[in-house]
C-alpha cells in the first residue's frame, strides 16, 4: 500500500542525484508539481517541488532519505499528498501522510475517502459578510481582545511565556463546551508535548470530540511544511460537508514559517531578510487563506506564534500579523511579575472590539480599562523615583485601581492546577465586564489587590 492508502504503483522514475534531504529523479513522463512520490520498498516519501528540465524533477524528502542511492527505482502515485476525511478521524492521532500513530485499529481509517491537502481557499463570494466573536472563557482575551467567529487568532511571545500553557487551555474551556469539532495541529512538536495534550484530552473526556495531527521536531523539514495543510483539509471536510464550526488550534505557526525557510535554503534559494525564505507571504497565505469562514460553517483558528528574541518586528510576526483578527501578545515583564497569563493588556487587539459588533458597554468598558492601564504605564517612572505616595490624589486613585484591574485580569487555569494548586476557573463574559467595570467605577477600593488576584468572577471574592 502507499501512503496514501491507495494500491502501490509501479516504479516509473530513477534518482539521479540526492543532496542531503533534496533529491532529483528522472522521469519518462513527468509527475505533476505537489504530486507524492514514494520508493518501493522503502519508507522514502518526497514531494515534488519543481521541474528541471524534459526529464527531471526536484523533491524534497518528507521522511529520513538514508540509504538512498542513484539508480534507485521511484514511483509516482499520481496525487500529492492525500488526508482521510469524515466522521471515523475524530479522537484519532494522525501524521502529514494522515496515516494514524496512536497505535489504535484502523479498520474506520481505511474506508474513509480522502482528499488532497493542496486545496483553494473558499472564494469571497461564498464568505458571509458578518462576523461574530468567539468566547473562550478567559477574562483578558473576553474584555480585551476578543476572538472572531471564523477568524484567525495569534499568540504571540517569546520562549516560555506561556503560549503552549493558553493553547492547552483553550482546548480545555472551549473543547468541551464547543458544538462543533476541534482541530489541534502541532507543528515541530516535542513528543512529550504531544504526548501530555493527548494524555490530558483523553482524562478530560473532549479526545471524542478532536483530531490530533501532529509532525514531530526531529521531522524532515517537508513534513513539518505539509503538516499544517493535512489538519486544515480535515478541518475543511467538516465545515463544508457537515456544516459544523471547527476550532483550529495551531503549536506553533513560526515552526512552519521554519520549515519552509529550511526546505528554501535547502533547494538553494537565495534568503531575504534575516534569512527568512523569499517566498515567505506566498507560503503562509497558502495555509492562513484558508482558514475562512463559509454561509454554513466556520473555522476558527488560534495560532501559537513564538517571536523571536521577543522582537515584534521580526519578518515572521509581521507577515504573520497581516493574516489575523485578534493578536494576543504574551508579555516577558508581565509573567516575572507574576501576572498569569501573561497577556499584555496594552499591545493585545481585535478587530472585534468595535461597538457594533461587542455592543456600546463591552466597547466602553474596555477602553477605559485600556486608557487606565495606559496612564497607569506612564508613571511607573514617576513611582520608580519618588514613590506612589508624591502623586497627585487623582493619579494615586488611577494607580490603586489600575493595580486592582492587573490583578483581577489573571486567572488560574484547569492545565495548571497542579502547580498552583487552584482549580481552574472558566469565566463567562458578563462576569468579566462586571468585575471590570465596578473596579473603574471605585465599587472594590476598599478590597486589597491580593484579594482579587487568581480569581474567577466577583463571586469568588470572600463575603463582607
Amino acid at each position: 500500500m502507499s501512503r496514501n492508502g491507495a494500491k502501490t504503483p509501479a516504479a516509473n522514475g530513477r534518482v539521479v542525484r540526492v543532496r542531503g534531504s533534496v533529491i532529483d529523479v528522472a522521469f519518462d513522463e513527468l509527475p505533476a508539481i505537489n504530486h507524492l512520490l514514494t520508493v518501493p520498498g522503502s519508507s522514502v516519501a518526497m514531494e515534488v517541488v519543481g521541474h528541471l528540465d524534459t526529464e527531471t524533477v526536484r523533491t524534497v524528502a518528507l521522511t529520513p532519505a538514508r540509504g538512498l542511492a542513484r539508480g534507485d527505482a521511484v514511483a509516482d502515485t499520481g496525487a500529492p499528498i492525500e488526508a482521510p476525511v469524515g466522521e471515523a478521524v475524530v479522537g484519532r492521532v494522525f501524521d502529514v501522510f494522515g496515516e494514524t500513530i496512536d497505535g489504535e485499529p484502523d479498520d474506520a481509517i481505511l474506508n474513509l475517502p480522502r482528499r488532497t491537502i493542496h486545496r483553494h481557499p473558499v472564494p469571497l463570494t461564498e464568505r458571509p459578510s458578518h462576523s461574530g466573536t468567539f468566547t473562550t472563557g478567559i477574562k483578558i482575551i473576553d474584555v480585551l481582545a476578543p476572538l472572531e467567529r471564523g477568524g484567525k487568532a495569534g499568540l504571540f511571545g517569546g520562549a516560555g511565556v506561556g503560549k503552549t500553557v493558553l493553547i492547552m487551555e483553550l482546548v480545555n474551556n472551549v473543547v468541551g463546551a464547543h458544538e462543533g469539532v476541534s482541530v489541534f495541529c502541532g507543528i515541530g512538536e516535542r513528543k512529550r508535548e504531544a504526548s501530555e495534550l493527548h494524555r490530558e484530552l483523553t482524562e478530560s473526556g473532549v479526545l471524542n470530540n478532536t483530531v490530533l495531527v501532529f509532525s514531530q521536531m526531529d521531522e524532515q523539514p517537508g513534513a513539518r511544511l505539509r503538516v499544517g495543510h493535512t489538519a486544515l483539509t480535515m478541518a475543511e471536510w467538516f465545515r463544508d460537508e457537515r456544516n459544523q464550526d471547527v476550532l483550529l488550534l495551531i503549536d506553533n505557526i513560526f515552526r512552519f514559517v521554519q520549515a519552509g525557510a529550511e526546505v528554501s535554503a535547502l533547494l538553494g534559494h537565495v534568503p531575504s531578510q534575516l534569512g527568512y525564505q523569499p517566498d515567505l507571504e506566498t507560503m503562509l497565505a497558502s495555509l492562513q487563506e484558508r482558514i475562512a469562514s463559509t454561509n454554513a460553517g466556520a473555522i476558527t483558528s488560534v495560532q501559537a506564534v513564538y517571536v523571536p528574541a521577543d522582537d515584534l518586528t521580526d519578518p515572521a510576526a509581521v507577515h504573520v500579523f497581516g493574516h489575523l483578527s485578534a493578536s494576543v501578545v504574551l508579555s516577558r515583564d508581565r509573567a516575572a511579575r507574576g501576572l498569569y497569563p501573561a497577556i499584555d493588556p496594552l499591545q493585545s487587539d481585535s478587530k472585534m472590539l468595535n461597538p457594533s459588533v461587542v455592543g456600546e458597554r463591552h466597547y466602553r468598558i474596555a477602553r477605559e480599562t485600556r486608557e487606565m492601564l495606559a496612564r497607569y504605564e506612564e508613571l511607573q517612572d514617576v513611582i520608580a523615583m519618588l514613590g506612589v505616595e508624591e502623586l497627585a490624589t487623582e493619579d494615586q486613585v488611577v494607580v490603586a485601581r489600575a493595580r486592582r484591574l492587573e490583578r483581577f485580569l489573571t486567572q488560574p487555569f484547569a492545565v495548571t492546577e497542579q502547580f498552583t494548586d487552584l482549580p481552574g476557573r472558566l469565566v463567562e463574559l458578563d462576569d468579566a465586564l462586571e468585575g471590570c467595570e465596578r473596579i473603574l467605577a471605585g465599587d472594590l477600593d476598599d478590597r486589597s489587590e491580593d484579594e482579587l488576584y487568581m480569581i474567577g468572577g466577583l463571586d469568588d471574592l470572600e463575603p463582607r
